[in-house]
């Protein structure tokens, strides 16, 4: 396939000039790794359900991805062509990126979660040739999904199924029996193939898809270069080294445990271990058992654990950071969560084309973990305009763009949306507040904002004093539409078990919080969950529908 990543050359010569960009791929670090620490243990893959860890070394690590790149060579993968898979954090999903890399394929992840809808669009949109899937997991069967999917994807060429069986051996369109069983590498043409089409690090070597938090996900392009500029400065922000172990139980099809479970600890000789379904007091045994230092999550994941260490009466001392993204940590969880866990919890923000844009610092107070999103990374700039384009001055709401080294290449098949104007700034789609000392605060998407009677609602604000209520578990504001004031907001909850909400004693709380009335939620709207993302972002455009919806039939 042809990838249309034009935002790549106009930056090269300035990304190279300011030495943001290494120039290394994937392949350089993982033979770095084998020249230096071949005996090393790389990676440890946790089956919790199964009761099963399997554990390479450096050594072992090299060799297994280098015997499934031929194997996917034999299935007529190339350089160019996409591999699409959807597993669990495993062993599989590390060796299928390394595998990739050494041939030139580029690695397309999906997120487990996602059913034929989702698919049916994306491994069409990216012309994916291979699918590698579970036989099941978590109950489901993804091998009869893909079979009865494979006739409307002209693409496809085949489907490989990790653990497929016949007669109580592996089945001919397994994994076992296509990619890691056979001893591909040591077939006669095996050093041609491991060479000859390697990537350079302005190659496309990942295709993501956005969550689609406002819709029709699209196709997000990063190379070697824009995802190491940004793992190599994040690293070094962390304190992260060679001696680390690296907890990852946040899902690798998504970006945080794509590059900083899969790539960061290869780049730094350290040690991974990955968790493929998240239970709390799992995480905390793991923690334990492997010594793990660091970790990085959703704002669920961090309530989850902490909550499970505080019910165990158990501390994590070898674990130094939790780094918790996606969405904002209150100032209550970051206290239960210090207190529990004995870590530093660090905030940050960021988003698929860019990988974490902002970090509060090892150094800083607690309290800047839940007040702000932290400061630009190097090689990172961040500025915040009005509707005109014009730059706001401090603690003023507007739209933030972002220039930065690790912005992406662009969408595949759509640079019309690629929102990057001709000196490298990207429109995030979202709304922040920088403050005098340069730290950001998300304060909402562009499309998320409410205007009450020309008055704009703080979204994210009335969001964080809901959450403090004893009666909800999970929250949003999203408007609907008025005749007079053109909208109002109402409160969409999902209540903790057995207790009961409503409109007055969620108003009665915010005035108890000196609220002003007009940032008041008007409306009350109950749901057993919210509709989300892969990655648990709450999707606000559904529940602008759902609200609409319920206008339309009452009137």
């Amino acid at each position: 396939m042809e990838f249309d990543a034009v935002l790549i050359g106009p930056r090269r010569a300035r990304e190279a000039a300011r030495r943001w960009w290494p120039g290394r791929t994937i392949n350089d670090e993982l033979d770095a790794c084998v020249a230096e620490c071949p005996d090393k243990v790389a990676l440890t893959a946790v089956r919790i359900e199964a009761g099963e860890s399997t554990r390479f070394t450096y050594a072992q690590m090299a060799r297994m991805a280098d015997r499934i790149a031929v194997g996917l060579a034999r299935l007529g993968v190339t350089k160019g062509d996409v591999v699409s898979m959807q597993l669990p954090n495993c062993w599989q999903f590390t060796l299928l990126y390394l595998a990739c890399s050494r041939i030139g394929a580029v690695f397309n992840p999906l997120m487990p979660i996602f059913r034929e809808r989702e698919l049916s669009f994306m491994l069409n949109h990216g012309a994916s040739r291979v699918m590698i899937v579970p036989q099941r997991y978590r109950g489901f069967d993804y091998e009869a999904m893909l079979r009865a999917l494979h006739p409307e994807l002209p693409a496809l060429q085949h489907v490989v199924v990790v653990g497929a069986t016949e007669q109580g051996k592996p089945a001919q369109h397994s994994f076992e029996a296509l990619l890691s069983g056979p001893r591909w590498e040591d077939s006669s043409d095996a050093e041609a193939i491991l060479t000859r089409n390697r990537p350079g690090p302005d190659d496309v070597t990942q295709l993501l898809y956005t969550s689609g938090t406002t819709g029709e996900p699209k196709g997000v392009m990063h190379t070697a270069n824009t995802l190491f500029s940004n793992i190599l400065p994040y690293a070094q922000a962390m304190r992260l080294g060679r001696d680390d172990v690296v907890l990852m139980a946040s899902p690798m099809a998504h970006q945080t445990g794509f590059m900083y479970g899969l790539m960061m600890p290869i780049a730094l000789r350290a040690s991974a271990v990955l968790q493929d379904v998240w239970q709390p007091e799992a995480a905390l045994a793991l923690i334990a058992q492997e010594r793990a230092t660091f970790t990085m999550a959703s704002t669920a994941f961090l309530g989850d654990i902490a909550n499970g260490a505080i019910a165990a009466g158990t501390r994590v001392p070898t674990l130094r950071t939790f780094l918790c993204a996606g969405a904002p940590i209150h100032g209550a969880l970051v206290e239960r969560a210090r207190m529990a866990l004995g870590a530093k919890i660090v905030s940050a923000w960021g988003m698929t084309e860019l990988g974490a844009v902002t970090l509060t610092r090892l150094d800083d107070d607690d309290e800047r973990a839940s007040t702000t999103d932290g400061v630009p990374l190097p090689g990172v700039e961040v500025k915040v305009v009005d509707e005109n384009d014009l730059a706001l001055p401090p603690n003023v709401a507007g739209r933030l763009f972002v220039r930065a080294c690790s912005g992406f290449g662009g969408y595949l098949k759509r640079a019309h949306l690629n929102a990057t104007d001709a000196q490298g700034w990207f429109d995030t789609g979202d709304l922040a507040i920088v403050d005098e000392r340069g730290y950001i605060r998300i304060s909402g998407r562009s499309k998320d904002v409410i205007i009450r009677g020309g008055e704009n609602i703080p979204v994210v604000e009335i969001e964080s004093l809901l959450y403090r209520h004893p009666a909800i578990a999970q929250v949003a504001i999203v408007a609907y539409a008025d005749e007079r004031l053109g909208e109002r907001a109402c409160a969409v909850v999902v209540a903790k078990p057995g207790v009961a909400v409503d409109l007055p004693s969620l108003v009665g709380f915010l005035k108890s919080h000196r609220v002003a009335v007009q940032y008041l939620p008007e409306r009350l709207l109950l749901l057993d969950a919210m509709p989300t993302t892969p990655a648990g972002k709450v999707q606000k455009f559904r529940l602008r529908d759902m609200l609409r919806e319920a206008d339309k039939e009452v009137s």
